[in-house]
């Protein structure tokens, strides 16, 4: 009765030990194709950006890539924060006030794609078409923006966005 009992054991014992082994193998042979989903070192590397702002004049934009996407970062004048902050929220299509879309008031950074069809506003460059209010104009619609990338006129549906960005020192930001 006893062999009986040390075969039932050592059946069991070896079932476990070989469900154990097939268990490990199986989780080593699918690690490569779990680990080659995740991003490369190239698109972790575009994650975040460190943008440095001194050589930025009062009034001047500046448009770089994060992403794949424009980012518009403006020095704005005294007028321009005026204007930005004087504007009622109840007087506008998408509500949100500037001080909510800014973290210096100095500066502003957007995303730079229209919120009606994609398209790249114009405004960033000297001399180019702000819009009826200071900001930004896209010629694909009409949509004019203001001074805070809001909409104010035009089919676009939503201000242009805010990319999460944090300032490291008084003039350089992370963007991302």
């Amino acid at each position: 009765m006893s062999s009986d009992n040390d075969d039932v054991a050592r059946r069991d014992f070896l079932m476990v030990a070989a469900g154990s082994v097939a268990g490990v193998g199986g989780a080593c042979a699918l690690w490569p194709l779990i680990d080659q989903m995740n991003p490369d070192a190239s698109a972790k590397a575009l994650a975040s950006i460190e943008v440095d702002l001194s050589p930025i004049k009062d009034g001047q934009a500046i448009t770089i890539m994060w992403r794949g996407k424009p980012i518009f970062i403006r020095k704005r004048t005294a007028d321009d924060i005026k204007a930005a902050q004087e504007i009622p929220v109840s007087d506008l299509p998408d509500p949100e006030a500037d001080t909510d879309r800014v973290q210096n008031d100095e500066w502003l950074v957007l995303i730079g794609i229209c919120t009606h069809l994609g398209c790249i506003p114009r405004g960033q460059a000297a001399g180019d078409v702000h819009g009826d209010f200071g900001g930004w104009f896209c010629p694909c619609h009409g949509s004019h923006y203001d001074t805070s990338g809001r909409i104010r006129k035009g089919p676009a549906p939503k201000n242009l966005a805010v990319p999460p960005y944090k300032f490291l020192t008084d003039t350089k930001i992370k963007i991302g």
